[in-house]
């Protein structure tokens, strides 16, 4: 979800996360994210020692289904980040459908749902 809300696009970037993956079960999940055609991968075009992960359509697709997982989260756990973050629930709970595609355009450029979360 980092990719999403964050704009975490690198494997460093991705490391860093609060949950704070060990190397190897990161690394194979983003390939796993790969296979599944979820992820694709890039060269990065200004360090060639990186690659840039971004959503495929399939990807952004499972943004409606990642906000309703927020809204239950919100629910049920008042001390999830979830919780925190007021005005995406409001928009969420008017509009799923609406929202979710304003935030498929704004990760889709390349942007970060949250980005003060970064």
């Amino acid at each position: 979800m980092d990719i999403i809300f964050r704009g975490k696009k690198t494997y460093g970037e991705f490391l860093r996360s609060e949950e704070g993956f060990a190397t190897n079960i990161l690394a194979s999940r983003l390939v796993l994210l790969g296979e599944e055609g979820i992820l694709k991968k890039r060269p990065h075009q200004e360090d060639a020692r990186k690659d840039l992960y971004e959503l495929t359509e399939k990807g952004l697709d499972l943004i409606p289904v990642l906000f309703e997982m927020i809204l239950w989260s919100a629910k049920y756990g008042p001390k999830s980040e979830a919780a925190r973050i007021h005005r995406l629930l409001e928009l969420i709970r008017n509009d799923n459908r609406r929202i979710s595609q304003k935030m498929i355009e704004k990760v889709r450029s390349g942007s970060a749902i949250v980005p003060e979360l970064v």
